[in-house]
């Protein structure tokens, strides 16, 4: 069992930037495919960024350019640096860790990010 927990959420204004971490109960990264989710409000979730065991990222149209997946092995930690940020990219953003056959098997419980405009 894999418990997730994200920080680092908030309000900014559009074009500033925040940085969401993902703290795992023990370090899977090696693993497991891990990834940033985002569900808007009153819209579907929606896939943002994946990091693969191996290294490889992947992104989002939306998020390319200007958010970036990483990880710390040290403290077991799954990054999102998110820049330019846009009222649009206003969600609760959640991390998942460990896909499976059709969807990832563990998901934290979210943090809120507020962009005004």
């Amino acid at each position: 069992q894999v418990q997730l927990v994200e920080y680092g959420g908030g309000s900014v204004q559009a074009g500033g930037s925040l940085k969401l971490s993902c703290v795992a109960s023990w370090n899977i990264y090696s693993l497991c495919e891990m990834a940033w989710y985002r569900q808007p409000r009153q819209k579907e979730r929606e896939w943002v960024a994946s990091l693969r065991k191996d290294g490889v990222q992947r992104y989002s149209d939306f998020a390319k350019g200007r958010f970036a997946i990483s990880h710390d092995n040290r403290n077991a930690t799954l990054y999102l640096q998110m820049h330019s940020l846009k009222a649009d990219d206003t969600a609760v953003y959640s991390c998942a860790a460990c896909w499976g056959s059709s969807s990832f098997s563990y998901w934290g419980q979210g943090t809120q990010v507020t962009v005004s405009s």
